[in-house]
């Protein structure tokens, strides 16, 4: 437990930070795995338009840090490879 000010102020800082990043990356885990079940059941238009929402939770974890952004340009990367795939063999 802090025993300074300053420190408790910290703790209370680090555990609202903590639950605002989990909510933001649960969200952006649970887009992700729309997509990738869409291309699973063959239903491309639906992965498209799951795959924008996608991008865009992505793009904003990375804008603020709560994934790297170059992990979210390579997990929008490797979505968009999924469902051209998936496009390219039906």
């Amino acid at each position: 437990m802090p025993n300074s000010r300053s420190a408790k102020k910290r703790l209370r800082q680090s555990q609202v930070r903590r639950s605002t990043n989990r909510s933001i990356k649960s969200a952006m885990r649970l887009q992700i795995r729309k997509v990738r079940a869409a291309v699973q059941s063959g239903d491309i238009e639906t992965a498209e338009t799951a795959y924008t929402r996608a991008q865009i939770k992505l793009d904003r974890a990375g804008a603020d840090r709560v994934i790297h952004p170059n992990a979210a340009a390579r997990a929008k990367s490797r979505l968009q490879r999924l469902i051209k795939t998936a496009k390219a063999a039906s």
